[in-house]
C-alpha cells in the first residue's frame, strides 16, 4: 500500500506545473524582449550585444536568435541597461559575473581558459608529431 501511495504522490508531483520556475525564466517581467528602443543607435549597441552573448537554456544560439523565455529575459535586461547608459563592456560583464564566462561566445582569456585556446594547437602539434614519426619508419 505504502508503494502505490508513494507512486500516486511521485505521479502528482511530476504533473502539476512548475509555476515557481514558469516565473523565474523570465517572460512576464521582460518589457523589452522583443521591443526596439527608440534611439536606433543605442539599438544597434543592444543588437550587437545581443549576439555575442550566449542562450543559458539552448547553448548553441544568442540571445537574439532564441525564443525561449530566459533569452527574452536576457534581451529585455540588456536593452534596458543599454538605455540606462551602461557601455556593453559593463552588461557583458555582468552577465559573465552572472553565468560565467561560458557564457559569451567570445570568452576572455584567462586562467580557466587557456585550455580552450591552447588545446587546438597541442593536438595540431601532436599530430604532427605523431606522424612524422610514422613517416620516418
Amino acid at each position: 500500500m505504502k508503494r502505490v501511495s508513494a507512486m500516486i504522490a511521485l505521479f502528482l508531483a511530476l504533473s502539476i506545473p512548475d509555476i515557481a520556475g514558469a516565473q523565474q525564466d523570465g517572460g512576464v517581467d521582460a518589457p523589452f524582449a522583443n521591443t526596439q528602443l527608440a534611439d536606433p543607435a543605442q539599438e544597434a549597441q543592444a543588437r550587437d550585444l545581443m549576439y555575442d552573448i550566449r542562450c543559458v537554456q539552448c547553448q548553441s544560439q544568442s540571445i537574439a536568435d532564441s525564443d525561449a523565455p530566459i533569452a527574452g529575459a536576457m534581451r529585455s535586461e540588456v536593452r534596458s541597461r543599454i538605455a540606462n547608459g551602461e557601455s556593453p563592456d559593463a552588461i557583458r560583464d555582468y552577465f559573465i559575473a552572472r553565468y560565467g564566462d561560458y557564457i559569451t561566445f567570445d570568452p576572455p582569456v584567462s586562467a580557466l581558459t587557456w585550455p580552450l585556446w591552447l588545446a587546438p594547437i597541442l593536438i595540431i602539434a601532436f599530430g604532427l608529431w605523431l606522424a612524422r614519426g610514422r613517416f620516418r619508419r
